[in-house]
């Protein structure tokens, strides 16, 4: 697999050998035009009206998880990033719904679920590249460290992530660092600075997704959001993420606790 290319596939209603061991062997799989150009509207319709609402209400949390604000290239205040999006919005609660999504469990050991209702729920990201945005990049980490905070075991998950706009070098583009996914927990730990190193690494790897894509990776693989080249518009970035775990059942509540972690997201910039 060169550094800059890779295979790429079709979401079928089951994995084939040939996809579960790509993942196997390298952590991610990009699956193309998995959702429609209607399906990718309406969704991020849907988020804009969650956006006015929260700004409108001043909500600061959803179950115990900070809401990310910040402003976009006209100066207006929007949301960075969602948290349990699809409790808010039915077309994002329709798409997860989605029954061809059920045939990446084949990817995670028995038990695997949709995570609706736990950890951070679903997860939308808005990235601008503009000066007072608070969201323009984010540095190299693992999604698995939220469970070393939890003090649990780390555990098996997915992070199922559907493009909302063409990602590629030009709007800073998800980097990850294929196989990582594989390695020890020290190294999970310590290998890089957690949000803190931007810095590129020789065996990172593009992904380079358009709109209605669908890229899966293990949440034990690092990978990081390159800062976009370009200002405003032609930076925009958003993705939406839908977790995929194992292990006891925890759902989240308005009586939740903020998480650890997100007092080092609190670094995002």
């Amino acid at each position: 697999m060169s550094k800059n290319q890779y295979q790429k596939f079709t979401l079928g209603d089951k994995l084939t050998e040939e996809q579960i061991a790509f993942f196997d062997r390298n952590g991610f799989i990009h699956f193309e035009k998995f959702a429609s150009s209607e399906e990718v509207k309406q969704i991020i319709r849907s988020t804009e009206d969650v956006q006015n609402m929260w700004i409108s209400n001043d909500v600061k949390k959803i179950n115990g998880v900070p809401i990310k604000y910040g402003h976009d290239e006209n100066g207006n205040k929007i949301v960075h990033r969602f948290c349990f999006t699809s409790q808010y919005s039915e077309a994002v609660h329709r798409f997860v719904g989605n029954p061809q999504l059920e045939a990446l469990k084949a990817l995670m050991p028995d038990g695997a679920r949709i995570a609706e209702n736990e950890k951070d729920g679903v997860v939308f990201n808005h990235y601008v590249n503009v000066e007072n945005s608070n969201f323009r990049q984010m540095g190299w980490h693992t999604d698995s460290m939220r469970d070393v905070f939890y003090g649990k075991k780390v555990l098996p998950m997915l992070n199922v992530g559907l493009y909302l706009d063409d990602s590629s070098a030009d709007k800073g583009g998800l980097r990850i660092i294929p196989g990582t996914h594989k390695q020890n927990i020290f190294s999970m730990l310590f290998k890089k600075a957690y949000f803190l190193n931007n810095e590129k690494d020789k065996h990172e790897m593009l992904v380079d997704a358009k709109a209605g894509d669908l890229v899966v990776h293990d949440g034990r693989i690092w990978h990081r959001v390159a800062m976009s080249p370009h200002l405003g518009e032609k930076s925009r970035r958003r993705v939406m993420y839908i977790p995929v775990i194992v292990g006891k059942y925890q759902p989240k509540t308005d009586d939740s606790s903020t998480p650890l972690y997100h007092h080092f997201q609190k670094l995002v910039r």
